[in-house]
């Protein structure tokens, strides 16, 4: 008796928590968001978001419609920050529309009216760009330059906090939720240097790119601390080249197929490409896209030793634009060590791609938020990005998500809430 009397009352005690988290969406609908990085990505999840909003009876295009509650029309964009001199002090809505934007347009006016403010360069500009039009690349205020790119001087503790106390007095304005970083790739110091302000402002954080923040034990300890949730690192496309390798990769295993080779290669022109022509700014990069079709080898047990595996970006064309072309070919061994061999190509607009899977992250850590759940989030960083803190399977992936969406706890997820992790902290 004593054990199903113990049984109701946790199961009461559930359903009056989720009312509870109901009530408190139906006070605070809205999800408040800031863009670090107001590019091709920023514009076409702007773009999508509003899409969406308008068109309420669309059926295609998004992963999940409804995440705990929140729809796209609840994704509300109140700052954006950038050091391209076009941009900054526009409304967010005009800066998108500025070059060197060139991504596919979703709709012909961003209503958006939010403001976009100056930020720091520090190493988030690559040099050699100074050598292309300034149609296709960063065009960047010379005091700006001289004063906060690493290129040119000295980063020191004193212009980062100066910096840090006036970011942090705008999110607060803005009453920011959520800060996505779209920053270009080799933008490490950069990177860390809104992490910080993250922790310090108490917001959830949103890493799009290859530096390792939410992968990083040490970075996500920071994050249980302070009671944030974040997802993170570097997004993985909606229907791109990492999600595909992924699944070919598990397609093989699946069907008892030795993987030879795995390569992976990209071309594009949109300005990450002009970007990652800067080699120097590619390590991490590679690492990242290369963890994608790793993961499942490791996920399994089975050794690359005997596997060639490469994934990257290889070529900056300007004529492709947003247009992203990646090549696959899969060299295997099937039954009884016949060779089996896979080419093929994808051709997709990059940037809404990308949109595509940030509208959901953005919700998840939203929820994550409202449930108590803080660190890392495993089955949205699983899904959404390339290099997560914990790797999956697709499914486990889709269902650690679906979970989340339905406000449901699961065995990796309980081990999450802040009251669990605080406890497991103070306990070791």
């Amino acid at each position: 008796m004593m054990k199903l009397f113990l049984g109701l009352l946790y199961k009461n005690y559930n359903n009056i928590k989720k009312g509870l988290i109901k009530l408190k969406i139906m006070d605070n609908k809205q999800i408040k968001v800031g863009i670090i990085g107001t590019g091709n990505c920023a514009k076409s999840l702007v773009e999508g978001v509003q899409y969406y909003t308008e068109n309420t009876d669309a059926k295609t295009g998004m992963m999940k419609f409804n995440i705990g509650g929140y729809k796209a029309e609840n994704i509300e964009f109140v700052v954006g920050f950038d050091i391209d001199e076009r941009k900054i002090g526009l409304p967010l809505g005009e800066a998108l529309k500025q070059r060197p934007n060139c991504a596919y347009d979703i709709v012909d006016t961003i209503k958006n009216q939010s403001p976009v403010y100056e930020s720091p360069v520090i190493d988030g500009y690559a040099a050699l760009m100074d050598n292309y039009p300034e149609a296709n690349r960063f065009l960047v205020d010379e005091g700006l330059r001289n004063t906060t790119d690493m290129n040119r001087t000295s980063w020191t503790s004193k212009k980062e906090r100066e910096w840090k106390d006036l970011i942090i007095a705008q999110l607060k304005k803005h009453e920011v939720e959520v800060l996505v970083n779209y920053l270009p790739v080799g933008s490490q110091k950069t990177t860390e240097f809104w992490a910080e302000i993250c922790l310090e402002a108490g917001i959830s954080f949103v890493n799009c790119i290859p530096v390792f923040i939410a992968s990083d034990p040490k970075w996500e300890q920071r994050f249980i601390d302070a009671g944030i949730p974040l997802i993170g690192d570097d997004m993985r496309s909606q229907f791109g080249a990492s999600i595909l390798s992924q699944m070919l990769q598990e397609l093989a295993f699946e069907r008892g197929h030795h993987v030879k080779a795995h390569i992976q290669r990209n071309v594009g022109g949109n300005i990450d490409f002009l970007n990652m022509e800067d080699k120097s700014r590619l390590k991490s990069k590679k690492i990242s896209k290369e963890n994608v079709i790793r993961a499942q080898n490791e996920i399994r047990n089975i050794s690359t030793e005997d596997s060639f595996l490469h994934a990257g970006p290889s070529e900056y064309i300007p004529y492709y634009a947003d247009n992203k072309v990646a090549n696959f070919r899969l060299e295997m061994e099937g039954f009884g060590g016949a060779p089996v061999i896979f080419d093929a190509q994808l051709s997709v607009q990059d940037s809404p791609n990308s949109g595509g899977v940030v509208i959901d992250a953005l919700r998840y850590v939203k929820v994550a938020r409202e449930m108590g759940i803080v660190g890392a989030l495993r089955g949205p960083s699983a899904l959404t990005q390339k290099t997560p803190p914990q790797q999956m399977m697709f499914r486990d992936g889709v269902a650690e998500c679906d979970a989340l969406a339905n406000r449901e706890l699961t065995a990796v997820t309980e081990k999450q809430l802040k009251s669990v992790a605080t406890r497991s902290k103070t306990t070791v």
